[in-house]
């Protein structure tokens, strides 16, 4: 079982910052994706890749290979966090746009905090009001005209942030590999799983895939999973709950105002809202955990 280290204060604003701004470009690289993968395809090919390459990486420096019980364990969380959390956010996208996606992934602090309480971390009367805020900040979302048009669609990404915010509060509490040696293989184990549910889906690569979708994979794999997906590793070994999944409030920030910018995403005032709301949320959790 491991237990969350203390942090130094300069690595995890960096890595914060890290998972912030990157993870929030992602729903817009996945969007792209789309318009050449089909979506858990997409998803198999961007973990198995960035985890074979983590692990690769680790290898050659000739860093001490995980045990047989974290092999298991990083495989379990990988498959909750990849293959349900990033694939049926994935499968999503196809009918809820990108900017609204990242907004309903709000809701992941909301069952962190309450999967953490259940866990003995008793939450702080800011980090309430802060989850109160987020709750909020979703509510005003169901005003929004393409929430209303793909009820599937939202049901999907909430059971992703449901189950993407459980195997975060898990994590840590068992034993995984060390370091970015367990994004690796989370991502490979998740990523070999989400193979299975392409196949499982029916999923076939096209005859063309346009470079614009090659790009964004290429992206996906680089950034938003080597990079950032390390990043999340450290704050969650490092930070209560609350902030561990802060993100899920800061991304969709980035994630509607790149929708806007490059794919022509609606920006209505319900999402403004509701992002103005969440804001506020992320805010008072942020100012809960500082008073730890």
């Amino acid at each position: 079982m491991q237990h969350t280290q203390p942090a130094r204060p300069a690595i995890l604003i960096l890595c914060l910052a890290i998972v912030y701004v990157v993870w929030g470009s992602t729903y817009l690289g996945i969007r792209v994706g789309l318009e050449g993968f089909p979506p858990l395809l997409l998803a198999a090919i961007r973990m198995t890749t960035a985890g074979c390459l983590l692990l690769g990486w680790f290898k050659w420096r000739k860093v001490v290979w995980p045990s047989a019980r974290q092999w298991k364990n990083g495989i379990i969380i990988g498959t909750m966090m990849m293959s349900i959390g990033n694939g049926f956010v994935c499968l999503a996208e196809q009918s809820v746009p990108s900017g609204l996606a990242a907004l309903l992934v709000a809701s992941g602090p909301v069952f962190a905090i309450l999967f953490g309480w259940l866990f003995g971390t008793r939450p702080k009367v800011m980090e309430w009001l802060g989850v109160g805020l987020g709750i909020t900040g979703v509510a005003l979302l169901n005003f929004d005209a393409s929430a209303a048009a793909s009820p599937g669609g939202v049901i999907l990404v909430v059971i992703a942030a449901a189950t993407w915010s459980f195997a975060t509060i898990l994590q840590p509490r068992l034993d995984m590999p060390k370091g970015g040696m367990s994004a690796g293989v989370q991502m490979l184990g998740g990523g070999v799983m989400l193979f299975i549910m392409s196949q499982i889906h029916g999923e076939h690569l096209p005859a063309h895939i346009p470079a614009a979708s090659i790009g964004a994979l290429l992206y996906l794999i680089t950034f938003g999973s080597i990079m950032a997906y390390s990043a999340f590793v450290y704050v969650i070994n490092h930070s209560r709950p609350a902030l561990a999944t802060s993100y899920a409030y800061v991304n969709p920030v980035v994630a509607v105002l790149l929708g806007a910018a490059f794919a022509g995403e609606s920006i209505s005032l319900p999402l403004l809202g509701g992002m103005a709301v969440i804001l506020a949320g992320v805010a008072l959790i942020v100012i809960g955990h500082a008073r730890k």
